[in-house]
């Protein structure tokens, strides 16, 4: 590819910056409110914990991106630091994640389409508009990182819009009862010290895919330099909007009607601004999960390349277009995406959501453990790498990330992380038989190459 070529399809860093915001703000910030009710003003406890957490783990990706700004992110990094196994393994878990969230993501998509087409709750037309909604973002990243960047910039605009607008003006009828701290006995599993790990996991949901702008690097303008600016300014603003807006819900809606609320920033519009901010939020909410799965479906074609052209998963799948898009590995994600909303495509809206809390956060969280623990390895056996006045610096960011990983792992609950341990097991098999291909290839090389010396 030609350096022209190369400027033109680049990514900047506004488009990286779009790409974190927009992957992490998505369809879950619009059912969140609902499920922090309960909590009352413990939920800014947890917010608090999860916002300071998540910026020790941007610093941390934004130091790993300068070290090594390699395709695939957390892959990456966690090869460096631990070799192809440990590597592989993340690879592993961090595509599934992408591919199986985004099923759940287009069909959360439809279900707020459906305020404005009530003929999409028939099951049929549910499933193929999701299903459409997959094709569509996967042909926009089929078209190279410079229409992948004129879209996800303008939607991720667009979503922010009645975020903030709800953020504002909720402030004006906000009621601080509504955000009293409850009694012990009235939190959900009893005792403020098991109330503040649940919403500090469930707050960390919204911060997954924070660490997005380092996957796409080799495709990122000055990647030492715009990663890790824009995955720490991507991550700071997303937090603001969070707490912006979540809490200014949790002050306009009584905890007893937002608990159970299916649309809960909906609903706030609607006392706020009448009928019609209903359906603004609606749509906010549509352009909000559009954006995520485009945001995605570009992180699903990337990291399987990433691997792939390491050896540990088919070669066909570190394949490129003329665009130097992954082509093979976003048909063959979008194709198991299709299948999976074929068959989990009739849920109800909050019980989707739930599927992405399971999904994506165990998900998130492995690599993050992963890639906070691969920055204090590469610490121990490589210090040169690193200046000596930032090693304890370093030392501490990376230490209290892997700290924080293990404890928002404990958060997800048993269930996520009994789901989660089968996935990460499940690619083994596929990781022996790569090594097995690897070497039967390799002894077909050097026969070959014998051959035509002789």
């Amino acid at each position: 590819m030609t350096q022209a070529a190369g400027q033109k399809s680049s990514m900047g860093f506004w488009t990286c910056s779009a790409l974190v915001v927009g992957n992490m703000v998505g369809s879950g910030v619009f059912l969140l409110p609902a499920s922090l009710a309960a909590f009352g003003g413990l939920s800014l406890v947890g917010w608090l914990i999860s916002s300071v957490g998540a910026v020790l783990l941007a610093l941390t990706f934004a130091r790993l991106a300068r070290l090594n700004p390699a395709a695939g992110g957390p892959y990456a990094y966690t090869r460096d630091g631990f070799g192809s196994f440990a590597g592989y393994l993340c690879a592993w878990t961090y595509w599934k994640a992408a591919w199986i969230g985004n099923a759940a993501i287009a069909v959360t998509l439809v279900g707020y389409l459906q305020v404005f087409i009530p003929a999409l709750k028939d099951p049929l037309l549910m499933v193929a508009t999701a299903i459409g909604a997959i094709w569509l973002c996967t042909l926009i990243n089929l078209r190279g990182i410079g229409a992948f960047g004129v879209v996800q910039n303008l939607l991720t605009l667009l979503k922010l819009i009645p975020l903030v607008l709800i953020g504002v003006l909720g402030w004006w009828s906000f009621h601080p009862e509504y955000l009293r701290i409850p009694e012990p006995q009235d939190l959900p599993g009893g005792g403020y010290a098991q109330a503040i790990a649940t919403t500090a996991a469930l707050t960390l949901w919204a911060f997954i895919g924070l660490e997005s702008a380092t996957v796409p690097a080799e495709h990122v303008r000055d990647p030492k330099r715009t990663i890790p600016r824009a995955t720490i300014f991507g991550t700071l603003v997303a937090a603001a909007v969070y707490i912006l807006s979540i809490t200014a819900v949790q002050g306009v809606l009584p905890p007893e009607v937002l608990m159970h609320s299916s649309a809960p920033f909906a609903d706030a519009a609607q006392v706020l601004l009448g009928d019609w901010g209903y359906y603004l939020v609606a749509g906010g909410a549509v352009i909000a999960c559009l954006g995520a799965l485009n945001g995605w479906v570009l992180l699903q074609g990337q990291i399987p390349m990433a691997a792939a052209r390491d050896g540990l998963l088919p070669e066909a799948l570190a394949t490129c277009n003329k665009r130097n898009v992954p082509a093979n590995g976003l048909w063959v994600s979008a194709v198991l995406v299709s299948l999976l909303v074929l068959i989990d495509g009739r849920g109800e809206l909050v019980d989707v959501f739930q599927v992405i809390i399971l999904l994506g956060t165990m998900a998130g969280v492995v690599p993050y453990a992963f890639c906070t623990a691969a920055l204090l390895q590469l610490l121990a056996v490589k210090p040169e790498a690193f200046k000596p006045r930032e090693r304890k610096p370093l030392v501490a960011i990376a230490l209290l990330g892997f700290i924080y990983s293990m404890w928002a792992l404990y958060g997800t609950g048993e269930q996520a992380i009994f789901w989660g341990f089968l996935v990460l097991m499940a690619g083994i098999p596929l990781y022996t038989w790569r090594q097995w291909r690897n070497r039967v290839q390799g002894e077909a090389r050097a026969l070959q190459a014998r051959a035509l010396g002789e």
